[in-house]
């Protein structure tokens, strides 16, 4: 998954919002921010694929060896006897 998805971008900037507040009150410096934005699309990133990965349904699991029954589409033959007369 790449890291430069609308989604992960939408995240990551949700994510950044209070960093960059915190440089425009002034309790940051625009060093430290600078160096925190990439940590915000990091998390970002992990956001997305947390909840991709739990929203995404199971498969399911093919059972292995059965056999559908078949389905006798003509009347059984006088040759053929059924058990249970």
């Amino acid at each position: 998954m790449s890291p430069l998805r609308w989604d992960v971008l939408l995240v990551g900037f949700v994510l950044a919002l209070p960093v960059l507040a915190l440089g425009l009150r002034g309790d940051l410096t625009t060093e430290e921010m600078v160096t925190r934005l990439p940590w915000c699309l990091a998390a970002g990133w992990g956001v997305v694929a947390l909840l991709r990965a739990v929203a995404t349904p199971r498969t399911p699991a093919k059972p292995a060896g059965r056999v559908r029954p078949t389905v006798r589409t003509t009347p059984p033959t006088d040759d053929e006897h059924d058990p249970t007369d």
